[in-house]
């Protein structure tokens, strides 16, 4: 279990560490923009492919809550939704997006479309949903650790993100700012924008097709069979 929280606090710690701290910059004026990313994806791939080792490697005896047939079913109605997110996220441009802030610079206003009219961060929000849900389905410590480590750094991360974001783009940032939200469907909800269907039939079946996919496949995935 000790292992399981080193490689969590590894996972999460250097990801926000790194890539949200002023370590970053000092990092990038040693070894350049291309040094810095070849070194933080190599760190990343490093500690998620740890992290995922262990999980696989270390028994699960310990429960903070038994599992049971109606937990299991909670992340089959949060998937969907998660999926739709994760690939509908791919198919529209996005500031928050890295090497896409230039959007913001456009002469025409960038206006959220798709699954940003949601949530201006679908792929962080997906990871969040994802790890919700397989979280409350399996109780042992070990899943716990595992799940929230992935929570953690999309949740924070999205906050994170708009804060660089309005540090480095500031007025061209308040824009795209105040027409989406990070929480999912919040901008609906207030009003600041509105659910467009023909923007999300697309990223709606491809997201179906997805979780569908994955939902057939999990036995070979993760060795646990869901039908």
């Amino acid at each position: 279990m000790l292992q399981m929280l080193v490689a969590g606090a590894l996972f999460v710690g250097t990801h926000l560490g790194i890539s949200s701290t002023p370590a970053r910059a000092r990092l990038i004026s040693i070894v350049g923009a291309r040094g810095y990313l070849g070194l933080y994806s190599l760190c990343a791939l490093a500690t998620l492919g740890y992290l995922i080792w262990l999980y696989g490697a270390v028994p699960r005896y310990d429960y903070v809550w038994q599992p049971s047939p109606l937990l299991y079913e909670i992340p089959r109605y949060i998937m969907p939704l998660a999926f739709v997110l994760l690939l509908g996220g791919f198919m529209v441009k996005n500031p928050t997006t890295v090497g896409m802030e230039g959007l913001l610079g456009e002469e025409k206003t960038v206006l959220a479309r798709g699954v940003t009219r949601i949530t201006r961060h679908p792929f962080q929000w997906s990871v969040v949903l994802w790890a919700i849900g397989h979280l409350i389905a399996n109780g042992d410590t070990v899943s716990i650790v595992f799940f929230s480590s992935f929570l953690l750094l999309s949740l924070i991360g999205t906050f994170m993100i708009d804060r660089k974001k309005e540090q480095s783009l500031g007025v061209a940032w308040h824009a795209y700012r105040d027409q989406t939200s990070n929480i999912p469907f919040a901008a609906i909800l207030t009003g600041r924008n509105r659910l467009v269907l023909s923007e999300l039939w697309l990223p709606l079946g491809v997201g179906s097709a997805g979780y569908f996919a994955l939902f057939y496949a999990h036995e070979w995935i993760a060795g646990v069979r869901l039908i």
